[in-house]
């Protein structure tokens, strides 16, 4: 686990490492598998190991609005804030490829600011890189059309699993930009015209740069 913690988080001391060890709870979760509800209290914060964790929000519709992914090397800067002030959860995180995680009990958190320098650098920029991302989500959604937000959202998906094929079918796309199939199918088949995608059984594989 130690050279794990190291690859993954490199600019964390040795000091810091060995203190994970001592007091984390590594744990696996199969993918489907809800950590996180909106209105629950959260006890931990984690340290992505392996695989993939979907943050978003719920609407009372059950459309869901995708904020960011969690993948390895990184924490949810949303759960760190409402785990320190002890603050109900105003998302939803969601497994969508099988994940192992470090479990860092809430306790720890402050004492861990005062006393490693590399876990308070490392949350200060958890929560600098989501801000920024979250700022782009806002963008998109207050400036762009929704063929831009597709492309957008496409390219979103790609770079978080470093490959050219988006694994998704049109409804679960739909359902996180908010729309309907029927719109997302008609602006995926013009992106296909155009020569950008090429459409697969729900499978989307990227053929130019977006």
């Amino acid at each position: 686990m130690q050279n794990s913690l190291k690859t993954l988080f490199p600019n964390f001391s040795s000091e810091l490492i060995a203190t994970i060890e001592q007091n984390g709870s590594a744990q696996d979760f199969e993918s489907g598998t809800i950590l996180m509800r909106t209105g629950q209290y959260i006890k931990n914060t984690v340290l992505i190991m392996k695989g993939k964790i979907k943050i978003y929000r719920e609407g009372e519709d059950g459309g869901e609005f995708l904020l960011y992914y969690l993948q390895p090397g990184q924490a949810c800067a949303i759960s760190m804030i409402c785990t320190a002030k002890s603050e109900k959860s105003q998302i939803m995180a969601k497994v969508v490829e099988d994940v192992s995680v470090m479990m860092i009990p809430l306790q720890l958190m402050d004492k861990w600011m005062m006393e490693h320098r590399s876990w308070y650098e490392f949350v200060i920029e958890t929560y600098r890189s989501r801000f920024e991302e979250v700022l782009e989500v806002v963008d998109n959604i207050a400036f762009r059309s929704m063929d831009e937000r597709l492309e957008f959202y496409l390219k979103r998906h790609s770079d978080a699993c470093g490959c050219s094929e988006v694994k998704l079918s049109h409804q679960e796309i739909a359902t996180e930009l908010n729309t309907s199939r029927e719109v997302v199918s008609r602006l995926l088949k013009k992106m296909e015209q155009r020569g950008l995608v090429k459409l697969n059984r729900n499978q989307i594989e990227l053929l130019k740069k977006i």
